[in-house]
């Protein structure tokens, strides 16, 4: 999973400078952070929508819509898969692999 992820990151990093009018991910990319964020949200309740509905395949397939705008955000922002990988294992380290650190407290560094 993680190299077709990395593949679809770095195709998404050759249309970053591309014509918008020539690409959908060039579109989306001009559009800025905020609305790429909106999309990744979209695509979240989607995905969420289809589980509560028990559609294996609406899951599938929103989940790959989902993975696809967060690798644009990421890519809009700098953030390598590699990033969010090693804060995986980092968490695996320290809380075993199904679990999430605690949020940090409030006035608390949101950057772990």
């Amino acid at each position: 999973m993680t190299d077709a992820l990395i593949r679809l990151y770095d195709a998404i990093l050759d249309r970053q400078g591309m014509n918008p009018a020539d690409s959908k991910t060039a579109r989306l990319i001009a559009a800025g952070p905020k609305k790429i964020a909106k999309k990744v949200g979209e695509e979240a309740v989607e995905v969420a929508l289809d589980a509560m509905n028990e559609d294996r395949q609406g899951v599938i397939n929103e989940s790959a819509d989902l993975l696809y705008n967060l690798s644009v955000l990421w890519a809009t922002l700098n953030i390598r898969p590699d990033d969010v990988f090693d804060e995986i294992r980092r968490r695996e380290e320290l809380y075993g692999i199904a679990e999430k650190l605690p949020k940090p407290a409030a006035g608390g560094s949101g950057g772990r």
